[in-house]
């Protein structure tokens, strides 16, 4: 009866501990994130400690975009143009983004964001973990990148 009792009260303390994503937190999405690493379904870590490319996300609302962009040394960024669109969805105490494509559709959990980190779980039980990130620029004498 006693290990029951523990179960339940630990059970109740770390849900009553998890981070929910409320409606306006979504607006810290917007802008450029760079992903840190990849917590594995294992129990292992990915680092990544150099990207070509960061996740630009940009979110009126419950709708908008992510893109890929590749930062270039001048502080500008590359991209093709591609955009997955994306809209915020509330389902049962948990906040998802749901994507699309002309040739998919799919969706990660936002577990976590505050001003300088981002963290999606998606359906492989895969946990992402992003850093906000600025543009580079090292040709501009110490100017700002717009």
């Amino acid at each position: 009866m006693k290990n029951a009792f523990r179960i339940v009260a630990i059970s109740l303390f770390l849900s009553a501990c998890q981070h929910q994503v409320k409606p306006e937190d979504v607006a810290k999405l917007n802008g450029y994130w760079e992903i840190e690493k990849v917590l594995l379904p294992d129990g292992k870590v990915k680092d990544y400690t150099i990207n070509e490319t960061y996740d630009f996300f940009e979110i009126k609302g419950n709708k908008g975009f992510r893109q890929k962009v590749m930062p270039r040394l001048d502080g500008s960024f590359e991209t093709n143009e591609l955009q997955e669109k994306v809209a915020v969805v509330y389902d049962k105490g948990k906040t998802y983004l749901k994507y699309e494509t002309p040739y998919a559709k799919w969706r990660e959990e936002l577990k976590s964001v505050s001003e300088k980190e981002l963290v999606l779980l998606n359906a492989e039980n895969k946990e992402y973990h992003y850093k906000k990130t600025t543009p580079i620029n090292i040709t501009g004498n110490g100017k700002k990148a717009q």
